[in-house]
């Protein structure tokens, strides 16, 4: 059975991931990370997304975008991934695919699920053991979102600009939010609803949906509960 259309809805946050093919590494050099992160701006103001966090990690990317348009979130995806397999390939002397398939996304509710999202994405190098705290990780986001630092990528989401009336005030009041942690439970629900490209949010947000587009937008269970597996770090 063909799976569905993605849902890529204008003024609706995303959180992306795309992840190599074998969980190959497809950052290696420092001017990898760069270079893909020159083509996400590039290409974001191209198709109109805007950037609001993000997390480069070795094997694979995790962006929160919202697109202005229908499809946006998609066109955007792919075309960053073509621009920036091509360079890899010929600076890392290799042939062939770099991406595991098409990414994974789900939808993200505004009301106070963005900025967890936010938390999840900038909190991966800490999970996955790489960095003791988020702000020691060069290649993702917190350190504009928590320490206001500027980042040309990212837009501000009117969420993250409420937190305070200056960058300082955002700042200190993002950080408060990513020092609280992202708990087990919540870190499985995005991981579920990003992979099986759902929703992440309240229950009237993903009865809207539901509604409007007929298809599930949470987890469906059927049959026995299952125990699930511990989650890998930094996924």
């Amino acid at each position: 059975m063909p799976r569905p259309p993605r849902l890529d809805l204008p003024g609706i946050p995303q959180h992306v991931v795309q992840r190599a093919v074998d969980r190959r590494p497809c950052f290696i050099l420092e001017v990898h990370y760069g270079e893909y992160l020159r083509h996400l701006l590039e290409q974001s103001e191209r198709f109109g997304c805007h950037i609001h966090a993000y997390a480069l990690m070795c094997n694979h990317v995790h962006i929160l975008a919202t697109p202005m348009a229908t499809g946006a979130v998609g066109r955007l995806m792919q075309s960053v991934g073509r621009r920036y397999v091509g360079l890899f390939n010929l600076m890392m002397e290799r042939k062939g695919t770099l991406w595991e398939g098409r990414f994974k996304s789900c939808l993200v509710d505004s009301e106070s699920y963005l900025l967890r999202c936010y938390r999840y994405i900038e909190l991966n190098p800490v999970r996955a053991g790489i960095s003791i705290v988020p702000g020691d990780y060069r290649w993702s986001s917190f350190r504009c979102n928590g320490m206001g630092n500027a980042d040309p990528l990212i837009t501000p989401h009117s969420v993250y600009l409420a937190l305070g009336s200056s960058t300082a005030e955002r700042a200190a009041a993002y950080r408060a939010i990513v020092a609280e942690g992202c708990e087990p439970r919540e870190a499985d629900e995005i991981r579920a609803m990003t992979s099986r490209q759902r929703a992440f949010g309240g229950r009237g947000f993903k009865e809207e949906l539901e509604y409007e587009h007929g298809r599930p937008m949470g987890i469906v269970r059927r049959g026995r509960p299952r125990i699930e597996r511990e989650p890998e770090p930094g996924v």
